[in-house]
């Protein structure tokens, strides 16, 4: 299989030009993130936390035996399930390695008044992790994607070949829903996904409300560009789920833009998942139940995502077991009229060959610096 040798330039529809650049694979399989399997172009690819491991985390914490199992049939018989994988059959990336499960985490937010659609008409999704969980199943490792990422989009999901259309990565679900963008995402990594998990962030304000609202930390005196056009103090902030959800909309504030969306946003969901797992949460059945509804009514999962299986294989995680990282890119650029996100080709390579390889523990020791606790005004 050859290795990609196309460089991120151009208009959406326009055929990206060529380099001598090359990502030498590593593991066992004869493949390079973003190999296409048509040997045409390279396919270059939280904001908020996993909901998977969140439901897991509480769902195990507070119940067991025979009494988990059947409360958490009972929750997954009420998600909602959708197919996007039936019309992926042609040139999907290889069976992860036994064990490991890649889910990818789709946000949309249409109650987003800053978040309009791509396509009139049609909602695109503000938010793209890869989940990673290797097969010690003892971490979890979150890249976030960003939404302006410039990438190959294929005409279709049913397309054998990745093509060569150029887009945003968001722009993927504004034209083809999640089947065309589970296809760009393994266009762009060549790592398989194995369940999807989409997440209606407009109702998660249901979620900060179950679980009494959470202790923010706030980075910067800002009001929000949104009406009411409320007042974040720097410091820490109780707030309820729509104040919380109105501050990690935020963007326009910061100097890094979007990525501080994003950052405020893992830091938000970080809090949500340990104050899930509180003594205070698990404790008090009426809360616990309260809280799980709302993350069930938030979720839209695929029809083979099993959560009792989840809750019991990664019944260990906890916050601190997570790795949050963004798809490394090289800067922004206008395209087409676009503002843009560059693939770092390179260091993407090394990421999405780690993920696939099931060696994510040592490439992030390698390359990941601890992250110290979040504290208010930093």
């Amino acid at each position: 299989m050859s290795s990609p040798n196309q460089k991120p330039t151009g208009r959406a529809s326009v055929p990206s030009r060529t380099t001598s650049a090359r990502g030498a694979a590593r593991g066992t399989r004869p493949r390079t993130y973003g190999t296409p399997r048509s040997g045409t172009g390279p396919k270059p690819r939280w904001d908020r936390i996993a909901l998977v491991a969140l439901v897991a985390l509480v769902l195990c914490g507070g119940i067991g035996g025979f009494g988990l199992w059947l409360y958490g049939k009972s929750v997954e018989s009420g998600l909602n399930r959708t197919d996007p994988f039936s019309s992926l059959t042609k040139g999907r990336p290889p069976e992860a390695v036994e064990g490991v499960q890649n889910i990818l985490l789709v946000g949309t937010d249409h109650a987003d008044p800053d978040s309009p659609a791509d396509d009139p008409g049609q909602a695109r999704t503000d938010t793209i992790i890869l989940m990673h969980i290797p097969s010690t199943q003892d971490h979890a490792y979150l890249v976030s994607m960003p939404r302006d990422l410039w990438v190959s989009v294929p005409q279709k999901a049913t397309d054998s070949e990745c093509g060569s259309r150029r887009a945003k990565i968001n722009a993927a679900y504004a034209w083809g829903d999640l089947p065309l963008l589970i296809r760009t995402v393994e266009c762009f990594t060549s790592v398989r996904i194995n369940h999807v998990v989409q997440i209606d962030f407009g109702g998660f304000k249901q979620v900060v409300d179950a679980l009494g609202g959470v202790d923010m930390p706030i980075e910067r005196d800002i009001t929000s560009i949104h009406p009411p056009y409320r007042q974040f103090k720097k410091g820490t902030m109780h707030l309820n789920g729509t104040e919380a959800l109105d501050y990690t909309r935020q963007r326009k504030q910061f100097p890094d833009g979007d990525f501080a969306r994003m950052r405020h946003q893992q830091q938000l969901l970080k809090i949500m998942m340990d104050k899930a797992a509180s003594t205070e949460t698990l404790t008090n059945p009426m809360k616990f139940n309260n809280f799980v509804q709302s993350v069930t009514k938030a979720v839209k999962v695929d029809k083979d995502f099993k959560l009792v299986d989840m809750a019991i294989q990664f019944r260990g995680l906890r916050s601190d077991d997570l790795t949050f990282l963004t798809s490394p890119y090289t800067g922004t650029d206008e395209i087409g009229g676009q503002s843009v996100v560059l693939s770092d080709r390179a260091k993407a390579i090394e990421l999405y060959n780690a993920i696939s390889g099931d060696r994510m523990a040592a490439w992030a020791s390698a390359n990941v610096s601890p992250s110290p606790k979040p504290e208010a005004g930093q």
